[in-house]
């Protein structure tokens, strides 16, 4: 029987070194927290991810079942010091898994992936999100804080308890929240917009959200109704991650593309929504 190969995370050095993108490596778990019921945070260690994440990519974990050999793709929600922390929620056995760890326990990770917000331009950022779709935009929000001409407002809709909050109010200049027994983002948007809220330093306003899909359909007709630039992070169930196997497949004006390598970021232009 032939050994299993166990990458060190020396390769990430060696392939950065070499002009490569780093294969799957180990990361050192350290910390798990439980935000909410069945709401997991876990942070890794991992220097080259934090510091090459860009918002909205995201990472591959995987599991160190052999019966379930395709990753899980988890937004990048926060970094710092070297350390990553992604928020998810525990949906089947691979996430119960991920929600066991404990910190010193060892991961396998990839990445980031994936096609990032384009936040090049200064602008006021309407960060819209709702759900699990809310840790992307957390990292948003920190990206941008280190931009002096930017503006950002957070703009989050849960189910029940406003889980993140607390980790998005240190980089966002504004946040607002809501969750289902008050009405949802659409709401927040209404008022921000009744409220002069859309107009910050007369910079241009442009919606970025990630959601679930009936909820960014509306956002993105909400801004076109506006003429508002919008930018959608596409949450869609991933097999490899980057490209190959061709399972997340989503509609464009330009044909079928994958959301992993083509995304998961599109404008409201390219999905068609709110014309």
């Amino acid at each position: 029987m032939s050994a299993t190969f166990t990458p060190t995370y020396d390769v990430v050095n060696e392939a950065v070194a070499a002009g490569f993108f780093p294969p799957r490596h180990p990361a050192d778990v350290t910390d798990v927290t439980e935000l909410t019921p069945g709401v997991i945070r876990l942070t890794f260690r991992d220097p080259y991810i934090a510091e090459h994440a860009r918002p909205a990519q995201f990472v591959n974990i995987f599991t160190d079942d052999p019966l379930m050999p395709m990753p899980r793709p988890f937004g990048v929600s926060e970094t710092h010091d070297g350390e990553v922390s992604v928020i998810f929620a525990v949906v089947g056995k691979g996430t119960a898994g991920f929600a066991r760890l404990e910190a010193g326990d060892t991961i396998q990770v990839l990445g980031p992936l994936g096609r990032p917000f384009n936040t090049k331009t200064a602008a006021h950022y309407v960060l819209v999100a709702g759900g699990l779709g809310v840790p992307p935009l957390i990292y948003t929000a920190q990206h941008l804080a280190d931009d002096p001409a930017t503006r950002t407002t957070a703009v989050f809709g849960y189910r029940n308890e406003h889980f993140a909050d607390k980790f998005v109010e240190p980089y966002a200049d504004a946040t607002v929240s809501i969750d289902e027994s008050e009405g949802n983002v659409i709401t927040l948007l209404d008022h921000l917009e009744a409220e002069g809220g859309l107009t910050v330093d007369g910079l241009d306003t442009v919606i970025l959200s990630c959601g679930p899909l009936p909820m960014m359909k509306a956002v993105a007709a909400w801004a076109a109704e506006r003429d508002l630039a919008c930018q959608l992070s596409m949450e869609q169930r991933m097999g490899c991650g980057y490209g190959t196997c061709v399972l997340c497949t989503v509609d464009t004006v330009d044909g079928r593309l994958k959301v992993c390598a083509d995304g998961p970021v599109f404008t409201r232009e390219q999905l068609g929504w709110g014309k």
